[in-house]
């Protein structure tokens, strides 16, 4: 399997979505495999889930490219499944949202109904697995609770350094690996926490027109109370 880099962006900077972008570790290879298999799945759904801004919706865009899927929302569900020309491959991101509304939830299980019947494929995210989304209908409970089920995790140290490298040259940054080692032990595990102190040095260097430095970040960390 060919490694490359994760890497999500804030707005404002291109999001690279492109497999050659993605970077495979031990937090995300699970769902990798999966759809790596497609359509080898073993049933007309594939559930990935994991926390936000973990990568989901990256693996999102390399299964579309992949498998020609057409990317949906809950509103368009009840009108596909009734449709004559029904999409081959579709992806459902945040499908967990769905639960509780008894009309979306019945109109995901006749899509899954249709998805049965015509060999199409299915992939949904959420952020907890399926059986925690507190579903109503029943009939769909059953359905997605026996569709494989793929963890993305919080990244390891060595996606983290690629991620907050990555992060810092997208924004025309130069910044030491003595900095980036300096920076990882003081955040939380998360992209969604790498994505935010990139910003945040990105900011604070030019307005201030200052290099990127160990004094910097520490000034930024002291301010955010993160500093130990």
């Amino acid at each position: 399997m060919t490694k490359a880099q994760q890497l999500p962006f804030d707005l404002g900077h291109r999001e690279a979505f492109a497999r050659e972008d993605l970077w495979v570790s031990s937090a995300n290879a699970d769902a990798v495999a999966w759809l790596d298999k497609y359509p080898a799945w073993g049933a007309p759904a594939l559930v990935i889930y994991g926390p936000p801004a973990s990568g989901k919706t990256h693996l999102c865009h390399v299964w579309q490219k992949t498998a020609g899927a057409l990317m949906v929302s809950g509103a368009d569900i009840a009108r596909l499944a009734a449709a004559n020309d029904f999409p081959k491959a579709t992806i459902v991101d945040d499908a967990e949202k769905l639960a509780g509304d008894a009309a979306l939830e019945t109109a995901l299980f006749h899509f899954y109904n249709r998805a049965k019947e015509e060999s199409a494929h299915v992939l949904l995210t959420g952020t907890h697995a399926p059986k925690e989304w507190n579903l109503s209908v029943p009939d769909l409970k059953s359905r997605l609770l026996a569709a494989p089920a793929a963890a993305v995790g919080a990244p390891d140290e060595q996606l983290m350094t690629v991620v907050l490298a990555k992060l810092f040259s997208d924004r025309q940054l130069v910044v030491s690996q003595e900095v980036i080692s300096f920076i990882l032990p003081r955040l939380e595990r998360s992209f969604a926490a790498l994505r935010a102190i990139a910003s945040d040095i990105d900011r604070k260097a030019l307005a201030e027109k200052r290099p990127v430095t160990i004094p910097l970040v520490r000034e930024i960390l002291q301010e955010q109370g993160k500093l130990f």
